[in-house]
């Protein structure tokens, strides 16, 4: 915008300044050369009144020698020749006209002005005593009728170049003044979508810019507000629910002994650290201000066989065939620990809570160059719109789904530049590929690897 500004501003005085100085310096020049042959008609009127007196060769001779005087021979006197003559008569001083332009003359009874080499003559016809027209010619040399031209038509371009840089050095403070809040609002908008929700804009500028600052000042005052109301509705909520899980707790502690109890007792203790968390990170919540620091990672491999082994209890229970696979060795990823088995409690619930009792499952962990994939599949029923059950936010509620699931495992996939797709399983159900990039900076998702964002609903799944 500003060198916009800048070339406007340019363009418009160059037009004005060539729009007024070419008139203004062939004016000057027309003024020069009408000064300079006033000057010569006022030294050529200065013989009138001699020749009105006397047509004497002799005395004419001393007339026009004292009114030519210093200017080097320009002053010539044509007499007449004789009554009824043909022919021009003599001529007093230098001559430089020719007999055509003075018969031109005597014919026209006026000033003419003929060129001649090295500049023009002045033709100035005088009534004689004996009543014919003698003709005063008064040599002007071109240097003469420039005079000066030359000199104003520098200051004239001096006085362009001057407005021209002027209207410039305006239009780029002018454009300065405009273009800096502008950038000050796009710096605070980024560091406002970077997380930082501290930024503001200096409410000054143009009216229009001042206007949409105050606008994002606003904005970034409800964003803060809507934040922290957010993170107190989540630690009230999740209060709440110690109620409900002490009462767990307590009957869990009466169940006995045995693996079911043992493993009831652990889910409950699980929940209740996570309750906690959610509680104490919605109560510590501070905007963030800064890159988040690197994830110090986990080895998938041992998450996976941990959380098997809690499943496979239940899964023996509801006669389920369960196969783990690629869990032999140590596979580090960049995701912490906790946001790995969340994601795989996320999707074994769904596995155990959308398809019917006896249903095989599978987990499958490939390591690869630059990702891991993670593969949960089942022998259920399948999900008929893998696209919609992507689409996020829009929870269906079947089955009393709150539509997160997915949503947890897509977070956990994305921060390492993966991502989520659903298909259909060698198992014949449905198979959840989860794509854990190693290195965020290089790697690069596959098309076919994307799955479809857009869709109106969701399973809970």
């Amino acid at each position: 915008m500003r060198w916009a500004l800048v070339k406007v501003s340019l363009a418009v005085t160059v037009m004005v300044v060539v729009a007024f100085a070419v008139p203004l310096g062939l004016v000057v020049k027309e003024m020069a050369r009408d000064r300079a042959f006033s000057n010569a008609e006022r030294r050529a009127s200065g013989l009138a009144p001699v020749l009105a007196i006397t047509t004497d060769r002799e005395q004419l001779e001393r007339a026009v020698a004292t009114t030519d005087d210093g200017a080097e021979g320009r002053l010539a006197v044509h007499l007449p020749g004789p009554p009824g003559g043909k022919g021009q008569g003599d001529a007093i001083g230098t001559r430089r006209a020719g007999d055509e332009d003075l018969a031109t003359t005597r014919a026209l009874g006026r000033a003419t002005i003929a060129e001649v080499p090295g500049g023009s003559v002045l033709l100035q016809p005088t009534a004689v005593s004996s009543g014919q027209v003698a003709v005063v010619e008064l040599f002007v040399p071109e240097g003469e009728v420039s005079n000066g031209v030359a000199t104003a038509w520098l200051v004239l371009a001096a006085v362009g170049a001057a407005l021209i840089v002027g209207s410039v050095a305006v239009a780029d403070r002018l454009g300065l003044r405009m273009v800096q809040p502008a950038q000050r609002l796009a710096r605070a908008a980024h560091e406002l979508g970077e997380g930082r929700l501290g930024a503001r804009v200096r409410e000054e500028g143009p009216p229009e810019l001042k206007s949409a600052a105050v606008a994002f000042n606003s904005m970034a005052d409800q964003v803060v507000q809507l934040l922290a109301n957010e993170r107190e509705l989540a630690a009230d909520l999740s209060h709440r629910l110690r109620t409900p899980l002490t009462v767990l707790r307590l009957n869990a502690a009466s169940l006995g002994s045995g693996p079911a109890a043992e493993q009831t007792r652990a889910a409950v203790e699980q929940l209740e650290r996570e309750v906690d968390t959610i509680i104490r990170t919605a109560r510590e919540a501070k905007p963030q201000t800064q890159a988040t620091a690197p994830v110090a990672g986990c080895d998938a491999a041992e998450v996976v066989r941990e959380r098997m082994d809690f499943w496979s209890a239940l899964a023996e229970d509801e006669g389920r065939k369960v196969r783990v696979a690629g869990v032999d060795r140590p596979v580090r990823i960049p995701v912490a620990r906790p946001e790995l088995v969340a994601a795989l409690d996320a999707l074994l619930g769904n596995v155990f809570r959308h398809t019917p009792e006896g249903t095989a499952f599978s987990v499958d962990l490939h390591n690869g160059d630059d990702a891991v994939i993670v593969l949960v599949s089942d022998a259920g029923p399948g999900i008929p719109d893998p696209g919609a059950a992507l689409a996020r936010g829009a929870g269906s509620g079947r089955d009393g789904s709150t539509g997160l699931g997915l949503d947890i495992v897509r977070r956990m996939a994305e921060t390492t530049g993966g991502d989520v797709r659903i298909g259909h399983s060698v198992l014949g159900g449905t198979e959840v590929r989860i794509w854990i990039a190693l290195d965020a900076r290089r790697a690069q998702v596959p098309a076919r690897r994307r799955g479809r964002r857009a869709g109106a609903g969701r399973r809970g799944r």
